[in-house]
């Protein structure tokens, strides 16, 4: 493909995943607006309802790698559509939860493996396969933009039911939104017979799965990509699960948790298209350690300042615009060092550790809740570690640009 005119072929598959990701990342960053009505419903305590969010992080970090190859085996439909109806399984349980089993069932491991198949590596994968190299960043930060635009809707619709009717209506919601990412996941499973991917010389492509991850554990750059990458989950799960209730024990009105959710997704397109352009045009690694740095500033800013509707809206902005703009450029870099075949398997080792993070950012973070009364020392050690990766991601880059590593 030469020109954007031969897009046209793949754009129903391209919009089908673009859906597919659009409600699966709304849906799983909204579960936060949840957490004080349920809580306080049944026998689930904070504790143990970031518990379940920081389970769906680590199955989801887990399943991505084997979801990768699996979908090179038999196929992306197959892989996707299989995780969609998990996650409408997730969401049964949700809505139907009696204790905390159901909640770490629900919410922990089913949605966990929604991610995996259908949602950011796999629309990411697409999308690289599916756009010539001369455009490819850019066309990732626009999958990832318009992926993100669910919370933007979702967030909001599912604090209005919640507080018209109750937090099990709300989930009900999602069941129903849930089940419309079936048919997207299947339109944009025609990737199977329609872009068959030919091999490109001097890349990974070649090699068995074994050999391309050792390939890529052995290459400098992308094993400090994907330490620095531990940083956004931490961050990014911190913020979504813990800022709704956050704002509810300062005393401000629940629906502003919605509502800065709802604006970082909005200003998460900007910063998406944004840093999709420039991945295109500057080194993706020096652009991976200036938005971890940017964020945690962000966020020391705010947690310092005393909170109040517009200081939360204009975080929420400032946030929302280095939000994701880490998924183009992550996932540019492993096409850059590896090549398309196992981009989801490899960029799913890397996001292993961003797992990880959003584990400490959503466990710990309620954990240290419950044993301190505060969020303090959550967020002093996320904006300390914030900060040293994203220097130390800034100085690898400098002095060690990325490049294909030698495949024997």
């Amino acid at each position: 493909m030469h020109s954007t005119q031969s897009l046209r072929p793949v754009l129903p598959i391209l919009i089908g995943a673009a859906v597919m990701l659009t409600l699966s990342f709304g849906m799983r960053q909204s579960f936060g607006l949840f957490m004080p009505s349920l809580t306080s419903d049944i026998a689930v305590s904070i504790t143990d309802f970031t518990l379940a969010i920081a389970m769906q992080n680590l199955v989801w970090g887990i399943c991505q790698p084997f979801a990768g190859m699996f979908a090179d085996r038999w196929g992306y439909r197959p892989v996707m559509v299989a995780g969609a109806f998990s996650y409408v399984i997730g969401m049964i349980l949700m809505a139907t939860a009696e204790g905390t089993i159901a909640v770490l069932l629900g919410a922990g491991i089913c949605v966990g493996i929604a991610m995996a198949c259908a949602s950011f590596a796999m629309a990411m994968a697409l999308t690289a396969r599916l756009v010539p190299p001369a455009i490819r960043s850019t066309a990732l930060g626009i999958m990832s933009a318009v992926g993100s635009a669910g919370i933007m809707f979702i967030a909001p619709i599912g604090q209005y039911l919640e507080a018209s009717f109750d937090w099990r209506i709300g989930f009900l919601g999602f069941v129903v939104v849930a089940l419309l990412i079936v048919p997207a996941a299947w339109i944009a499973g025609r990737v199977d017979k329609e872009v068959p991917l030919v091999p490109a010389a001097d890349t990974a492509d070649s090699l068995s799965a074994g050999a391309a991850a050792r390939v890529a554990f052995r290459h400098p750059p992308f094993v400090m990509m994907a330490l620095a990458y531990f940083v956004c989950g931490m961050q990014l799960v911190f913020i979504t699960t813990h800022l709704p209730s956050y704002l509810v024990i300062c005393g401000l009105d629940p629906m502003l948790g919605a509502s800065a959710i709802g604006i970082i997704g909005g200003f998460n397109i900007l910063g998406s298209l944004f840093f999709g352009w420039a991945g295109q045009r500057w080194s993706k690694q020096g652009l991976l350690g200036l938005i971890y740095i940017a964020r945690s500033f962000t966020l020391a800013v705010y947690f310092i300042l005393p909170p109040t509707a517009t200081t939360t809206i204009i975080f929420a902005a400032v946030m929302g615009f280095f939000w994701l703009g880490v998924s183009p450029l992550v996932a540019g870099s492993v096409v850059e060092m590896f090549g398309l075949r196992w981009q989801a398997m490899i960029q799913g080792f890397a996001f292993f550790s961003h797992q990880i993070g959003s584990f400490f950012g959503a466990f710990g973070g309620g954990w240290l809740f419950d044993k301190l009364g505060s969020y303090d020392l959550a967020l002093q050690l996320g904006v300390g570690i914030g900060i040293t990766a994203g220097v130390c991601q800034i100085l690898f880059a400098f002095y060690y640009p990325p490049h294909r590593p030698k495949l024997a």
